[in-house]
């Protein structure tokens, strides 16, 4: 069964941040990256998702809200502590924010929405693998707070799917213990009984 897309989805790793560098994608490659992302299951065709540039000064721009944030939550900040939040967002030198739109339907419930924005995410990362640079996705802290995701241009009723950092990258990216495959999947054998 040779397949290259197989081939490709067998070795994706993540990158780590730090090593992603310039250039990053050009507007022409983030429309594809995006246009690869929305072409998900969406049941009722709802659009749950939408996605959020983050690059250039913003970047430096929202470290020093974090940071300020941080510090209102903490109290004063150590150095390393303030500086790794200055750096959040320009460690990359573009990060694409996944934000969850929850949509009023009496059918399609909630969790199912928030379920194709992951799918949006990870065609989002693949794509922008198979452009040949490198990502990595976190969520961190600041998803969890309202300050946190207003401060990042979420609405009051969205949610953070994450952040994915993208640039060029000279990999390979290094690998991880995965799962035994043969330990994730059995044949149905009736309902659960406990």
């Amino acid at each position: 069964m040779a397949s290259p897309i197989i081939d490709f989805l067998l070795s994706r790793n993540s990158a780590p941040i730090p090593d992603l560098k310039e250039p990053a994608p050009s507007d022409a490659e983030i429309a594809t990256m995006i246009a690869a992302a929305s072409r998900v299951p969406d049941h009722g065709r709802l659009e749950p998702w939408r996605f959020i540039l983050y690059r250039g000064d913003a970047r430096v721009e929202i470290g020093r809200q974090l940071a300020a944030l941080a510090e209102q939550r903490e109290g004063p900040l150590r150095e390393g502590r303030r500086n790794q939040e200055l750096a959040r967002f320009s460690r990359a030198p573009l990060v694409i924010g996944v934000v969850s739109i929850p949509r009023e339907n009496p059918k399609i419930p909630q969790w199912e929405m928030f379920l194709s924005g992951g799918m949006a995410a990870m065609n989002l990362m693949i794509s922008a693998n198979a452009l040949g640079y490198g990502t990595n996705m976190i969520s961190n802290w600041y998803s969890d707070v309202p300050e946190g995701r207003a401060l990042l241009g979420l609405a009051p009723q969205e949610r953070v799917i994450g952040f994915i950092h993208i640039g060029s990258y000279a990999g390979p990216a290094p690998e991880r213990p995965r799962p035994d495959p043969s330990k994730l999947y059995a044949d149905y054998s009736g309902p659960w009984n406990g």
